[in-house]
């Protein structure tokens, strides 16, 4: 088990990850919520189907109480958010209960957003069950969607610990794990040029990845992770690098319709398209054509899905959190590991992605 700690302002806590790591659930629970009241396990379909039995049966000392919702980002509606509320209120949790958050990212943004608004605020512990989830599950970042914007209704709410059990990576769909490594690839491309190279030198195929692999690679983004969370919680400046390809990547997971097309998959295109600015913008050094053919060796669409209108993604992207009154800001980086924020005018905007659309970012 290897344990990474993460230090943000307002709380401190361990990620503990490992094969069987779920294991040390219960004795932390008995020593760090010495008052602990009731439990609730908030999962979605997919997840409980195949792994909820197993941590009931190591919960089971506090029978704990289970909401079940929907699988990937319809889980993250304002109708799952109010049944989980009720849910906690039928199940009478109080402010020495817990919130226990078991699947991907969207459960974990789910049950986030429960914990920070539920009594105004009660502890939560992520328990990941994604290669996404090493990303979403650090750092404090809850929501849920609304139709007019990806993660705009949420919060900023630590959990106490993070339990990520490589275990539960075993029954990953090849596209929830090409969702999850695409945010693997954005912290090596905003932090690291080496952990970049090691990347493409040893990752060919993704549905041959062995826990060596898996784990040094997860490790490495965590720490990664902490040290723009540790230094700027709340996005108030560098954190907002971590959304490198992601102002593009909610527009096109927007446009197509959550659950349509994947998180990673969507950021990756977005990345591709902030590369192809930074090399023209910033004078980048990168060869993107072997990039591009990498990604797309792992299975990766690497352009904008063609049915998407130009003017409804640029709408869309003036309403990411990045953006100051209706400019776009945009992560690029002038090199590999060192990213910058800049605003991009909607005509500059509007003729890359045109250019994007036909192969030619010149």
């Amino acid at each position: 088990m290897e344990t990474i700690h993460i230090e943000t302002e307002s709380k401190n806590y361990n990620v503990f990850l490992g094969e069987g790591v779920t294991k040390e659930i219960p004795a932390f629970l008995t020593n760090r919520l010495p008052n602990l009241t009731k439990i609730l396990v908030i999962t979605d379909e997919t997840v409980a189907a195949l792994h909820l039995g197993e941590l009931l049966t190591a919960l089971k000392p506090w029978n704990p109480a289970v909401f079940t919702a929907p699988g990937g980002e319809k889980a993250k509606t304002f109708e799952v958010y109010y049944n989980a509320c009720s849910a906690a209120l039928e199940n009478r949790l109080d402010r020495h209960s817990v919130i226990l958050s078991f699947g991907g990212g969207a459960v974990g943004d789910l049950s986030g957003f429960v914990a920070a608004s539920y009594m105004r605020g009660i502890s939560f512990i992520q328990i990941p069950t994604t290669i996404l989830a090493h990303d979403s599950a650090v750092g404090g970042k809850v929501a849920i969607n609304h139709p007019l914007g990806k993660n705009m209704i949420g919060a900023f709410h630590q959990p106490e610990a993070v339990f990520y059990d490589l275990n539960w990576l075993k029954t990953l769909s090849k596209q929830e794990i090409r969702s999850g490594f695409a945010e693997v690839i954005k912290h090596a491309l905003i932090f690291d040029a080496d952990f970049y190279e090691w990347l493409y030198t040893n990752i060919h195929h993704l549905d041959e990845l062995t826990f060596d692999q898996l784990s040094e690679f997860l490790q490495k983004g965590i720490r990664i992770k902490n040290e723009f969370v540790s230094r700027d919680e709340k996005e108030a400046g560098i954190r907002a690098y971590l959304n490198f390809g992601h102002t593009l990547g909610h527009a096109i997971e927007a446009e197509m319709g959550y659950g349509n097309f994947t998180h990673g998959e969507s950021v990756m295109i977005g990345m591709i398209f902030a590369l192809k600015v930074s090399q023209e913008l910033l004078n980048l050094s990168f060869d993107l054509d072997k990039f591009i053919s990498w990604v797309e060796s792992l299975g990766y669409q690497t352009k904008i899905p063609s049915q998407l209108a130009v003017d409804a993604l640029i709408s869309r992207m003036k309403q990411d959190k990045k953006s100051i009154g209706e400019s776009v800001r945009f992560v690029l980086l002038e090199q590999v590991g060192e990213p910058v924020l800049k605003k991009i005018s909607d005509s500059l905007l509007l003729e890359k992605i045109n250019c994007y659309l036909k192969g030619d970012i010149s």
